[in-house]
């Protein structure tokens, strides 16, 4: 947008802090080679438009705001003499894009001088050669600061994430080479029983006997009933007295299998009805070793279960063999992200899922999202952590209005009122020194953000904190591009 030209005088840009230390001959460069231009209220340049020229507001109110989405978001407004804007980073040249990284717009009639950006740059370049190296090495070095360590928050979070699966996957693990080994030494006894049965006198049709309660107590220990406390601790003085009154030797040792695997003194009465008193001991003990092979194939198939679904939430969190782009469930992302930080997240803070499993699918980067899950789950833990060690983090799923929110929500300490505009702030830390970067927020705020087009947020008081990731439901028309097979 153009304003009106006016006159420039050097006296009055001389009397801006921004130009007070030049020289008259320098002031008058600076008003032969740039304009003093009038705008009505209204946008003066918008973001993402390629950056030309360098504003210096002489007199009226400007406002700055920069696009969060789909919205607007007013980040200044001032009136104060001298405020500048524009193609600030004309000097690194090419280097950089030069575009306008905010949008800027005047409330009321508002004088400026303009500089065209390429004067601008010539201008700095010659009359301030140091400041300039300066300012290219401040803005390359923190550039490249910023990537180092962004990719050292990665590999921080990696290393954590490797940390808690290894813990997750070697409990099953142990599990399933113990429960193997012991099963061993069960089905070789139960191999020795039979063949002590096999040498008596016994009938075909005791044998029979013998195969068919076999059969029908393992089928009881799949079905076994889940007891309390009491009720099994009951349950296992019953069945012990029952055993030591038939003679059964080490009766103790035998009865908490037998209530683990859901019999119950009427079962036994029904064994002691099908075999003869003299077997009977015989009987008890081979179907002890039944018992303990079906409850040790339980526990084999409980231990690989869980090791194939960690392997598939590990897969699910890390997007392996799937598109970067695709239309993804979030309620699958979420789980995924929480099975991988459960180790980290310990048994003292509650997790509450409050999820809308009614939201559709949305487009999305899901390795990306999974970042910026990892990132507020733990920032959230530490909250917790912080205030105690327990407390509850609630992860909610909502529509709202034509976004699909994501909430994680806490009940640590908050996030003080001084510092809430500064979170996502790249190096910006309340963590001990050692134990943050201040990228995890920025990360997670240029994620959501510039790659997906939404809005990250937080509300916060002590007690209830709550992080808000807004997602469109529709892809933008760049991405839409970007993978159509996915979104067709």
């Amino acid at each position: 947008m153009s304003g009106q030209p006016m006159p420039c005088s050097p006296q009055e840009i001389g009397a801006l802090f921004l130009f007070e230390k030049l020289s008259p001959g320098q002031l008058g460069q600076l008003c032969a080679a740039g304009r003093v231009e009038r705008f009505e209220a209204g946008p003066v340049y918008t973001e993402g438009e390629p950056a030309t020229c360098f504003y210096v507001m002489l007199e009226g109110t400007v406002v700055l705001s920069r696009r969060v989405g789909g919205d607007d978001v007013e980040v200044s407004r001032t009136s104060q003499r001298g405020v500048y804007a524009g193609s600030m980073q004309a000097y690194l040249g090419d280097r950089v894009r030069q575009v306008y990284n905010n949008s800027m717009r005047v409330t009321e009639p508002t004088r400026f001088f303009v500089l065209p950006a390429d004067v601008f740059a010539s201008f700095m370049q010659e009359w301030f050669p140091m400041a300039v190296h300066l300012l290219e090495g401040l803005f390359f070095g923190s550039k490249n600061t910023q990537r180092a360590i962004g990719q050292r928050e990665r590999l921080l979070a990696l290393g954590s994430l490797s940390a808690g699966l290894t813990h997750e996957l070697n409990n099953p693990a142990a599990a399933a080479v113990r429960a193997t080994a012991t099963l061993r030494e069960r089905v070789g006894k139960m191999r020795h029983k039979l063949a002590v049965i096999a040498q008596g006198s016994y009938s075909p049709e005791v044998m029979a006997n013998l195969i068919d309660i076999q059969e029908r107590t393992a089928e009881r220990v799949a079905k076994a009933p889940t007891l309390s406390p009491l009720e099994a601790s009951d349950r296992e003085d019953a069945l012990t007295d029952w055993l030591d009154d038939h003679g059964i030797p080490e009766g103790w040792r035998i009865a908490p299998t037998f209530v683990q695997a859901g019999l119950d003194a009427d079962w036994l009465d029904q064994v002691a009805a099908a075999v003869a008193a003299e077997i009977l001991p015989n009987a008890i003990g081979w179907l002890n070793y039944t018992v303990e092979t079906e409850l040790l194939m339980d526990e084999i198939n409980d231990s690989t279960n869980r090791i194939s679904h960690l392997v598939d939430a590990a897969k699910q969190y890390s997007q392996l063999d799937r598109a970067p782009y695709q239309v993804a469930d979030v309620h699958e992302l979420l789980d995924s992200t929480l099975l991988m930080l459960s180790g980290k997240i310990g048994p003292r803070i509650k997790v509450v899922k409050e999820y809308d499993r009614t939201l559709p699918r949305v487009p999305a980067y899901p390795a990306e999202l999974n970042q910026v899950w990892t990132n507020l789950i733990d920032n959230a833990v530490q909250a917790v952590n912080s205030a105690g060690g327990e407390g509850t983090l609630t992860v909610r799923t909502a529509l709202d209005h034509d976004r699909l929110l994501v909430e994680f929500r806490d009940t640590g300490p908050g996030v003080p009122r001084e510092i809430r505009s500064r979170i996502f702030d790249p190096f910006f830390t309340t963590k001990p020194v050692g134990e943050g970067t201040g990228l995890g927020l920025d990360i997670s705020w240029r994620i959501v953000v510039n790659k997906h087009h939404g809005t990250l947020q937080v509300e916060s008081e002590p007690g209830d904190t709550r992080f808000q990731v807004l997602l469109p439901l529709t892809a933008a028309e760049s991405e839409s591009d970007t993978a159509p097979e996915e979104l067709a």
